[in-house]
């Protein structure tokens, strides 16, 4: 009786061990990489521990399958042995039903299920006795890796690890990682972590100012006039013309204007405009949001002019266009308000042509492709392979298009409202 009551004994302390090896294999592969590197610079030691097991996981999930195994088929053998005394040749097929219900509910799923809930508070928890057993079981695993390898190599298979994933595969991580946290609390530092990882990916031309908004001045006006100008202007930093607009010839700051001409109030000096402008910075319509921002804080500057290949003026760019990328629009009280989107009474968005589909996408969180076009007016143009007329309606990726203005060849204005879901293609489609 007494044998009896330590081989049941024995069994429940096995069937323990069993659930431990099995949620602290789901806690260290579950544990969150990141929150244990933050906690292992802030000096907690267990974390790091975790940390160097996940870099180990080869040798750590070895450890844990010998170690599982073993006091499995342990327990597995003591409850057959202990059956067979009870219920002879039949305590087999009994110690095997049982065995494999107490394994799968009790060593199994229970701890990996609470494991994969608590992965972190889990995978701190049991990491002391874990790398004690990775050191232990060490030769072992090391053997049967060995033994693995060369099984592989025998049928034309590799066991070696895979090179780093590139740098688009990691974005695409991080990018998922961003995605996974989808509350609403978060929206808006969801679309400023996907900005910064699409600056690369972006071109200058896509955010600039087109050269038709631009407020230049002509440098051969008048003193008085080129100040008046400044005056009315809502900017500081002033492209200027000569001859032709397309001749930047530099770039007008309106601070340096007012400290000019508080200095030469009592001189009878006259005033050269061109002198005092600063020499205009020419960039490809083609540089990327990310090389050029770092240009902007190697050469400190703020403000640049963008040619095409041919060297003609497509518009300028600001470090302010490209912090507004990633924070969304800033507005001071000296910005003039654009009207751009207008939500209305029955869900739809008066959306006027020229506003971005970056800024769309970012603001309602849509999937509009900015590959071939920038602006919603663009991608009309795109995916219809026409200019439409007005009333014309399309769905397009999802939402419903219709055309409300249009001037000459120029889309003006279009609403826009959500579609359901449904199944079918994908392509785009006239509906009007």
């Amino acid at each position: 009786m007494e044998s009896d009551l330590l081989l049941l004994g024995s069994i429940l302390v096995l069937l323990i061990l069993s659930g431990c090896f099995s949620g602290s294999e789901t806690a260290v592969t579950a544990a969150s990489r990141h929150r244990m590197h933050t906690l292992s610079q802030q000096g907690d030691k267990r974390a790091g521990l975790v940390s160097r097991l996940s870099e180990e996981r080869e040798r750590v999930i070895g450890a844990i399958l010998v170690g599982n195994n073993l006091v499995n088929i342990l327990a597995s053998t003591l409850t057959a042995s202990l059956f067979i005394s009870w219920f002879g040749d039949a305590g087999i097929a009994y110690a095997t039903l049982i065995m494999t219900v107490l394994v799968v509910v009790f060593s199994e799923v229970l701890p990996k299920t609470y494991a994969i809930q608590n992965a972190d508070k889990v995978a701190l928890l049991v990491a002391p006795a874990l790398r004690g057993l990775v050191v232990v079981l060490a030769p072992v695993t090391s053997a049967l890796n060995w033994v693995v390898k060369g099984s592989l190599g025998i049928v034309g298979l590799s066991a070696e690890k895979e090179e780093g994933p590139a740098r688009e595969e990691r974005e695409e991580e991080l990018r998922g990682a961003i995605d996974l946290h989808a509350g609403e609390e978060d929206r808006e530092e969801r679309a400023m972590l996907r900005s910064i990882l699409e600056l690369a990916d972006v071109d200058v031309s896509e955010i600039m100012t087109h050269r038709g908004d631009v407020t230049t001045i002509d440098v051969d006006l008048p003193v008085n006039e080129i100040v008046r100008q400044v005056l009315d202007s809502a900017y500081t930093r002033i492209p200027l013309w000569q001859n032709e607009p397309d001749n930047i010839v530099g770039i007008l700051h309106a601070k340096r204007l007012l400290r000019v001409l508080h200095a030469e109030t009592t001189a009878d000096k006259p005033i050269s405009v061109l002198e005092i402008a600063r020499k205009p910075w020419f960039i490809p319509d083609t540089t990327d949001l990310l090389s050029q921002m770092q240009a902007f804080q190697q050469r400190h500057e703020h403000f640049a002019v963008v040619v095409d290949e041919y060297g003609v003026v497509k518009g300028i760019v600001t470090l302010e266009d490209i912090l507004e990328e990633i924070v969304g629009e800033i507005a001071d009280e000296h910005d003039e308000p654009i009207e751009g989107v207008q939500r209305e009474a029955d869900g739809s968005y008066l959306v006027t042509g020229r506003v971005t589909l970056r800024d769309l996408n970012r603001q309602f969180e849509w999937h509009l492709p900015d590959d071939e076009a920038s602006t919603l007016a663009g991608l009309l143009l795109y995916e219809t392979r026409t200019i439409p007329e007005i009333g014309q309606v399309f769905a397009l990726h999802g939402l419903r298009f219709e055309v409300l203005e249009r001037q000459r060849n120029q889309i003006t204005l279009i609403k826009v409202m959500p579609l359901a879901p449904v199944s079918g293609s994908e392509e785009p489609s006239d509906v009007s």
